[in-house]
């Protein structure tokens, strides 16, 4: 039990400085879904599964663009929630990280992206608030008060996303039961439809991408995976 709630913590304080690095501090790229999964795979230590989301929500989100003001959906609370628990349902099984696994968390929890989006929408007023405070603070000359509202500023993007990543992370152990409880079909579709979503993932981050012949390179993209799908199914047959 130790270790579960060790994983739980591990994901949240994860899932909350990613949170804080892109909106509020550094902005070095951590918060990328690449990189947010890969790293949570690394604590939670199943790598595998962390850079497999990761690299597939990578390429989702990057073919996504913001029109105008409209505020796009959270990557990084997608890709921190999804790799956790991805992560944990591994962890839960005592096997191998596999990919029916990714493709179920993909499934359950990418729409935390949209979740995440709610909560950049509430907590802009709040930080909006906060900068006029310390913008003024800075102005009048009280460098601390100002440096104090920024990190005010911080601390509701670390709680509030870090519980959210917690929270997923524990799913995971609930939903690995019902994963072992799926049919053999029904578990060996779920692995195939992982290569599936990253043939469109891979689609739309090259359509996204503006490119003179984007689709082109997207469709060349989605039938070198469907094409080393069908040879793969091929020679399991044969053995």
């Amino acid at each position: 039990m130790s270790v579960v709630w060790t994983q739980v913590a591990l994901a949240g304080v994860w899932g909350g400085l990613v949170a804080v690095e892109r909106k509020a501090f550094l902005q070095a790229m951590m918060s990328r879904p690449l990189v947010a999964a890969t790293v949570m795979g690394l604590l939670l230590d199943d790598v595998t599964s962390g850079l497999s989301v990761g690299l597939l929500l990578e390429l989702f989100f990057l073919g996504t663009a913001n029109l105008g003001a409209s505020l796009p959906e959270n990557d990084t609370l997608a890709a921190t929630a999804t790799s956790a628990a991805a992560c944990t349902i591994t962890q839960a099984s005592g096997a191998p990280s596999t990919p029916a696994i990714w493709s179920l968390a993909v499934l359950l929890f990418i729409g935390m992206g949209r979740v995440g989006r709610r909560g950049d929408r509430l907590l802009e007023g709040y930080s909006a608030r906060l900068a006029r405070v310390a913008l003024a603070s800075a102005e009048a000359g009280n460098l601390t008060r100002a440096m104090r509202q920024n990190l005010w500023g911080m601390w509701p993007h670390f709680t509030l996303y870090g519980v959210l990543t917690a929270l997923c992370a524990l799913a995971g152990f609930f939903v690995e039961p019902v994963l072992q409880a799926l049919p053999v079909a029904l578990t060996r579709g779920l692995a195939w439809a992982f290569p599936a979503m990253a043939s469109v993932a891979a689609a739309i981050a090259a359509q996204g991408s503006h490119a003179r012949k984007a689709p082109l390179y997207a469709a060349l993209g989605a039938a070198a995976v469907t094409v080393a799908i069908v040879l793969y199914l091929l020679q399991e047959r044969g053995t």
